[in-house]
């Protein structure tokens, strides 16, 4: 399986009357973290908003966009970036592959560092649901962008990318302004719905690959389970300060959604990590029922998992014109339970004559190199059901 350079920071937030008022921050280490292309397409492939419709083509397309400019196989090399290809690219074409690596990579990566099981569950398009919804989270502000639900609590996680022209891949010393700018803005969030844990991390796309700034804020439910591993360098212990800087409040505040938009969930009597968990409960059915019209609308049946139909296609990445991969999508018709360490394992040992799989929910990914004959669905699903 491919990799990311990754660097991994802890923070501290100092509070006062006004809520945070302070961070610091200090480096853990750096070294390479395994990620899988299959679990990042996966990330992405509904991020959309799920109360519309599902639409295979625009889906198929941006998947196959994605792969277009971020290279890959199955050996151990580290993940790469078409820079040429990309910096060639209209301004909103580099923002949607910068912004696409950025969720895939946190999303992949953070599961290697947490070491998360089989009993997390997790929502993506979290700007999208929960930003219309009422009761647990406001409507204003900054949101992240996935919502994690782990057993010590939910996490909220905060994905950013960017293209780096910069031999230096990582930002020297300390982090950016943009950095900074992002994690006042988390801090507050933080503090206004009761202490929320929550971490960030921030993509570097570049002639050196993908590298990957990963911010965890001390207490957080997420470092509980941190791995370090995969540390090749330790950090310097020379924390990275900075003041918080209050709210302008002369800002004027975003209009509320139209009501025929809103997706209304009413908590009453619950707070805190109640409210958020019935928010992740009462969201659940929306993102299942978009599943359901996906699998609705695929024709193809690629086979069954454990008696389960799963229906799907093949998309070449191949809209700069050379393709260098192949990704099947598939929707099961309705969910099977893997082992989440055990899939991560496996997919951390790839070799030659191991797929790069993965299954989330109802959404099943693979990506295959092109030089080689597309796998059967008898050797797919018998590395899936290895899992169960």
């Amino acid at each position: 399986m491919s990799t990311v350079r990754a660097r991994v920071w802890r923070f501290t937030i100092e509070k006062g009357k006004a809520g945070a008022e302070a961070v610091q921050a200090v480096e853990i280490g750096q070294g390479p973290l395994p990620v899988s292309l299959a679990a990042m397409v996966n990330v992405n492939a509904l991020a959309c908003d799920l109360r519309k419709t599902v639409d295979p083509r625009v889906r198929d397309h941006e998947v196959a966009l994605l792969l277009s400019y971020i290279l890959g196989d199955q050996g151990k090399g580290p993940l790469g970036v078409e820079c040429n290809a990309l910096d060639s690219s209209s301004l909103h074409i580099k923002r949607f592959v910068s912004e696409c690596t950025g969720l895939g990579v946190m999303s992949a990566a953070s599961e290697v560092l947490f070491d998360w099981t089989h009993k997390t569950g997790g929502l993506s398009s979290f700007d999208v649901l929960p930003g219309k919804l009422k009761g647990a989270y406001k409507k204003t502000g900054v949101r992240p962008d996935l919502l994690y639900d782990l057993a010590d609590g939910p996490v909220a996680g905060e994905a950013r990318g960017r293209r780096r022209d910069n031999p230096q891949m990582f930002p020297p010393g300390k982090g950016t302004t943009e950095q900074k700018e992002r994690l006042e803005q988390l801090a507050r969030w933080s503090a206004a719905h009761g202490d929320h844990a929550y971490f960030m991390s921030w993509v570097w796309l570049g002639q050196g690959g993908v590298y990957v700034d990963i911010f965890l804020p001390d207490g957080s439910a997420a470092l509980k389970g941190l791995k370090t591993g995969w540390i090749e360098v330790p950090g310097d212990p020379k924390p990275w300060q900075f003041r918080v800087r209050p709210p302008d409040r002369r800002r004027a505040v975003a209009p509320a959604p139209a009501p025929d938009e809103e997706l209304v969930v009413t908590l009453p009597g619950v707070s805190g990590q109640a409210a958020t968990r019935e928010v992740i409960r009462q969201t659940g059915p929306a993102a299942e029922e978009a599943m359901n019209r996906a699998f609705a609308r695929e024709e193809d049946q690629l086979g069954t998992l454990a008696g389960v139909p799963v229906r799907g296609r093949w998309i070449r990445g191949d809209l700069l014109g050379e393709t260098r991969h192949e990704v099947l999508l598939g929707v099961l018709g309705e969910r099977i339970e893997l082992d989440r360490r055990a899939q991560r394992e496996r997919l951390a040992s790839l070799t030659g004559d191991r797929l790069d799989t993965y299954l989330d929910g109802r959404l099943l990914t693979l990506v295959r190199p092109i030089d080689g004959p597309r796998p059967e669905w008898d050797q797919i699903s018998t590395e899936l059901l290895e899992l169960t």
